[in-house]
């Protein structure tokens, strides 16, 4: 997979929106202004940080090395993770909507029915 592969697949969640973070050529994904996915280069090599729960980004990083804790985002909840590693495209699509679906909940109500489909 891709960064151009999963930008792809981020923007198409209703409500994304793309913002590049300079300081860290990063390219992030949000729902009204919440980020659930920041697309970059780690390593020389496509990568994307996804937001999870303490307890499965801990299970991830024991189970893939190719999954470890995201350098620049809170540890405990954000994990990055290789495009071109072990884990099957599949698993990657997983999580990128958990994080999805983790930075909707932290909407209002009103604004998260606004992007349910």
């Amino acid at each position: 997979m891709t960064n151009s592969d999963l930008l792809q697949y981020c923007m198409n969640k209703p409500g994304a929106e793309q913002t590049v973070h300079s300081d860290w050529k990063a390219t992030q994904i949000k729902v009204a202004d919440v980020m659930y996915a920041m697309v970059h280069d780690v390593e020389q090599r496509p990568a994307v940080s996804l937001k999870a729960s303490p307890d499965l980004a801990d299970l991830l990083r024991a189970q893939h090395q190719d999954v470890f804790p995201s350098a620049h985002l809170n540890k405990a909840h954000w994990s990055t993770l290789y495009l071109d590693g072990s884990l099957p495209d599949s698993q990657i699509y997983y999580l990128v909507d958990a994080s999805y679906q983790q930075a909707l909940s932290l909407l209002p109500e009103q604004v998260r029915q606004q992007y349910v489909r």
